[in-house]
């Protein structure tokens, strides 16, 4: 009998037990004190505390160090009320504050701003029409501001995660792929299934996801719209259909087949689904994954002995070997600058997460696991998520800093998290 996927057309929220909580273990030395003061509430309470969702934005990436909320002494609402002397004492660099104010209904108005201490200046203003639900959203923006304004850089907080989480039903286990915010709030169920999922990748507008399910008994590759719960049917064909990526301009996917008896890297046009060979080679070549100028792809291939990654462009098509050191590499995630993967790095059946710097050929760990595995670089390249176990056994998510002094673990309270990939960054 032909097995059900339960698909809906829109997402799920899931309940609090489906929650993703999150940890922070440790923090960068030179992590920036700044003061977030609580808004300024002119009418009414507010339901998300958000002052307190920008604070643990900035924690969780290691590059800011939060002042305890208990030392905020001042509350100013505008720059008439800041007083640089009394944020120079509590010792922060940069102070942010503002005001709430309700216009009628669910409808309000925010007003933030961001001064350096030191240059005694501001730095950000921005006021925000909000509704109700939207404070949470508006409080990640806001956070992914401060971040850019002050490292150069943007932030991710209003990102999205895609993972898939396996519970135990008795002697099965049941499958869900989530869509959540990069903090782990706001689970949302995109597919449920009583087979494994697989591999889910973000298009580059961040309207779709690209999975592998075998609802069928054997492996298939399904594209899904976010928004309408629409999917299509990539490839069935009989073997692997595995490790699909989008392309840079959305319009491709790189995929391992292995319709000819052997697992190739194919590249599949999302629109016609016609099929273009990468690789002919007797090894395992799998895992594909785009550089940032799509003219070129990196894979997993056991071609000499081991898993190594290997770069091939499209132009000629000729592969190179581009990983030498340990046993096993694999898995690679691209960086958006290009300039480093990571990876799986393996040595007497022990695999870790690597950061391979592309320009000097060096290779750095930075996760302490014995099984990690599936690696995301964040799209402003300042961490890598990746799955790993607890002393229990237990499936969680780490995400690490790419200086590797700040991890967040992210935990489900019941069940196993697995495969994660972070979204392209929300504009």
């Amino acid at each position: 009998m032909k097995r059900l996927l339960a698909i809906c057309s829109l997402f799920i929220t899931l309940n609090s037990q489906a929650q993703l909580n999150i940890t922070i273990d440790g923090g960068s030395a030179s992590a920036l004190p700044i003061a977030v003061v609580n808004f300024v509430n002119k009418n009414q309470p507010l339901n998300t505390d958000m002052s307190e969702v920008i604070r643990n934005d900035l924690a969780r990436s290691g590059q800011f160090k939060p002042l305890d909320p208990a030392l905020l002494v001042d509350q100013p609402a505008s720059d008439a009320d800041l007083n640089y002397g009394t944020w120079r004492l509590l010792g922060a660099d940069y102070v942010s504050y503002g005001d709430i104010t309700y216009l009628d209904g669910d409808r309000m108005e925010v007003r933030f701003r961001l001064s350096s201490v030191a240059e005694q200046k501001q730095l950000l203003a921005l006021t925000l029409p909000l509704n109700q639900l939207q404070a949470r959203a508006g409080a990640h923006y806001i956070a992914d501001r401060i971040y850019e304004a002050i490292l150069g850089i943007p932030g991710v907080f209003s990102t999205k995660l895609a993972y898939v989480t396996a519970i135990k039903e008795g002697a099965d286990f049941k499958y869900q792929l989530i869509v959540a915010d990069a903090d782990g709030y706001g689970p949302q169920s995109l597919v449920t299934s009583k087979e494994p999922l697989m591999s889910p990748s973000w298009s580059p507008d961040g309207k779709k996801l690209a999975y592998v399910s075998f609802e069928q008994g054997n492996s298939a590759i399904y594209v899904q719209d976010l928004s309408t719960g629409s999917r299509t049917l990539m490839t069935n064909f009989k073997g692997i259909n595995g490790a699909p990526k989008f392309s840079p301009n959305g319009r491709q996917l790189a995929v391992s087949l292995s319709k000819t008896g052997n697992p190739e890297i194919y590249i599949i046009n999302v629109f016609d689904r016609s099929l273009r060979q990468i690789t002919n080679h007797w090894s395992i070549d799998t895992e594909p994954e785009w550089a940032p100028d799509g003219q070129s792809l990196f894979f997993t291939s056991d071609r000499g002995g081991r898993p190594q990654i290997y770069e091939t462009n499209l132009v000629d098509q000729k592969a190179r070997r581009v990983t030498f050191e340990g046993e096993y590499n694999a898995r690679a995630s691209v960086s958006p600058d290009g300039k480093y993967l990571a990876m799986v790095h393996g040595n007497n059946n022990v695999y870790k997460i690597a950061l391979f710097h592309r320009p000097s050929n060096t290779l750095q760990l930075i996760s302490d696991g014995s099984l990690d595995e599936t690696p995301s670089f964040a799209p402003n390249g300042a961490m890598v998520m990746f799955a790993t176990r607890d002393a229990s056994g237990r499936g969680l998510l780490k995400a690490v800093s790419t200086d590797g002094q700040t991890s967040n673990d992210l935990v489900l309270s019941t069940g196993h998290v697995r495969e994660p990939n972070w979204s392209p960054l929300m504009r």
